[in-house]
């Protein structure tokens, strides 16, 4: 597959897991106790962990350059 279809693909899969995931992270987030550490401590982890998924579709949209 071209490397162009590659990147076309995955920034397509990007910004529909990207969506999926802030809405569904956000919907969690009104079901927490409403004590501002466990908040805190959940948007930390939150924000830091979307990237993790993408790697494999990183890596992939960049194979054979």
């Amino acid at each position: 597959m071209p490397a162009r279809w590659r990147k076309l693909i995955g920034g397509v899969g990007m910004m529909v897991f990207l969506a999926a995931y802030a809405w569904a992270a956000a919907a969690l987030f009104d079901h927490l106790p409403k004590q501002p550490w466990v908040q805190l401590a959940y948007m930390a982890v939150a924000g830091i962990c979307w990237g993790l998924p993408l790697i494999p579709l990183i890596s992939w949209m960049n194979r054979g350059r």
